[in-house]
C-alpha cells in the first residue's frame, strides 16, 4: 500500500518537521508513505490564478486514475474509528494507493474539487496547514492501529 500526501508549501518550523517525519517512520510498517510539496502560489496573485497554480501543480503529481482525498473545511468530519473503515476501504478500492491532498491558505481550484474522490475535514476548528500534515500523519497511523486491533487507540 502506499500512501501519498500533497501538501502546498513546505514545513519550516524544525519540530512539526520532525513530528511529520516520525509519523512517516511509524506508518513504515503499514503502508509507504511520501510526501510530496509543491510551491504555494505568491500572496500577490489574485486568489483565482493562486488557486489555478496551486491546482495544475497538485494534478500534476497525480496519475489519472488515483483515488484523491481533499482536506477541506467543508468536507466530511468523520471519528477515528469511521476514519480507520474509510481508509482501508480507500486503499482497497483505489489499487492500494491513496492521495491525500492539503491545499492552500485559499483552498482549491474548481478543477481539483472536480476530481476529488473524497473531502474530508479534521474538525471545525482551522489549522495550519503544518499542523494538517502531522494530524493527518498520526491519524493515517491510528487508522492502521485501530484496523488491526492494536493498543494505540483509546
Amino acid at each position: 500500500m502506499r500512501l501519498c500526501i500533497i501538501c502546498v508549501g513546505k514545513i519550516r518550523e524544525k519540530w512539526l518537521d520532525e513530528g511529520a517525519k516520525e509519523y512517516v517512520k511509524r506508518l513504515s510498517r503499514f503502508c509507504e508513505t511520501k510526501i510530496i510539496e509543491v510551491p504555494d502560489a505568491p500572496d500577490s496573485l489574485p486568489t483565482m490564478q493562486a488557486l489555478a497554480r496551486e491546482g495544475a501543480a497538485i494534478l500534476s503529481k497525480i496519475k489519472p486514475s488515483s483515488t484523491v482525498w481533499l482536506m477541506d473545511l467543508s468536507g466530511e468530519a468523520m471519528d477515528s474509528k469511521t476514519f480507520s473503515k474509510a481508509l482501508i476501504k480507500g486503499f482497497e478500492d483505489g489499487g492500494a494507493e491513496l492521495y491525500f491532498v492539503i491545499g492552500g491558505s485559499n483552498g482549491f481550484s474548481d478543477e481539483l474539487l472536480r476530481r476529488a474522490n473524497r473531502r474530508l475535514r479534521f474538525s471545525d476548528m482551522t489549522f495550519t496547514h503544518p499542523m494538517a500534515r502531522l494530524i493527518l500523519l498520526e491519524q493515517c497511523f491510528r487508522a492502521f492501529k485501530i484496523d488491526r486491533g492494536e493498543t494505540y487507540h483509546k
